[in-house]
Formats: C-alpha cells, sequence, structure tokens
C-alpha cells in the first residue's frame, strides 16, 4: 500500500483514517475469502502530483462529476488548472503531463493520480495509440472543475 504523506489532522478525522488504513491493511495481508472480490489500492495520497495538499472547496454543496478523457496520439489538453481535487485514472494509453518549472510526468494504463490544484498543466498523449482518462473532479456546486490558464514560467 502507498505511504501516506499527510499532516495531522483533527482527532475525528485522524481516528477515520486509522480505521480505513487498518481495513485496507487487512484486506492486502488477508488471503481473499472464496467468490470475493480482489482489491488494489490504486493511490492513496494528502497531496497532489506536485506535493500540493489537497484542499476540499467550501461554501457550496459537493459535487462529484466523472468524466472520461480521450486523446488521439500527439493530442493536448491545452494549458489549464483544476480549482478543485482531481482523481484521474490512466484506462489506456500514456499521457505525459508538462507543470512548468515543477516538471513533466508520465502517466501509463493503470496509473491513479491526484492531479495538480492551481498549478498550470498541459497533457499530451505521448503513446502510440489513443489515451483514456478517468477523470473524478470531486468539487462543489457553481464551481468550475477545470479553468484555462497560460503556460507558466520556465526557470
Amino acid at each position: 500500500m502507498p505511504k501516506l504523506r499527510c499532516p495531522a489532522r483533527p482527532a475525528a478525522g485522524l481516528a477515520i483514517a486509522l480505521m480505513l488504513v487498518a481495513q485496507a491493511a487487512a484486506a492486502e495481508t488477508a488471503a481473499p475469502a472464496a467468490g470475493a472480490p480482489g482489491i488494489r489500492t490504486v493511490l492513496s495520497t494528502c497531496t497532489t502530483v506536485t506535493d500540493e495538499p489537497i484542499k476540499y472547496p467550501t461554501g457550496a454543496p459537493a459535487q462529484i462529476t466523472a468524466v472520461e478523457i480521450t486523446l488521439a496520439p500527439g493530442q493536448q489538453t491545452g494549458w489549464h488548472m483544476h480549482p478543485v481535487p482531481l482523481f484521474g485514472y490512466i484506462l489506456e494509453g500514456e499521457l505525459t503531463v508538462d507543470y512548468g518549472a515543477l516538471g513533466q510526468r508520465v502517466f501509463r494504463q493503470g496509473d491513479g493520480l491526484a492531479e495538480a490544484m492551481n498549478e498550470a498543466h498541459n497533457g499530451r498523449n505521448s503513446g502510440q495509440g489513443p489515451v483514456r482518462i478517468l477523470a473524478v473532479f470531486i468539487g462543489a456546486q457553481g464551481v468550475r472543475d477545470t479553468v484555462p490558464a497560460s503556460p507558466p514560467a520556465r526557470q
């Protein structure tokens, strides 16, 4: 199971987190019961791919939006930012994301990620076939999930 890099939280949050970690650890170490589903932790983190702490929007009712994004070989997303947390999962293909001075990351089929928030980035299909991404935004009603951005300065 991936190591959590989370700062200390209030006792209630800590208790819930410990319970979930214990359940996940038990699921990984115990032999699955006959007919039980297999479980694979895809992602468990408190920070984005650029090490920003994940912060949930406040002030409006929560809204979760899931979209499937498909890019042809060489196609790009265009520079943009996310003001809300985004879990991404690469269903197929290879995606290279440019975070400007923060570098580039390559994600391949089966990879999960907590995408950068409030950091301009551009994704490009760097593979030979299509890349398909499941993007799940953990947002709020009236708050845009994605906003256009200018390319960041290179340092």
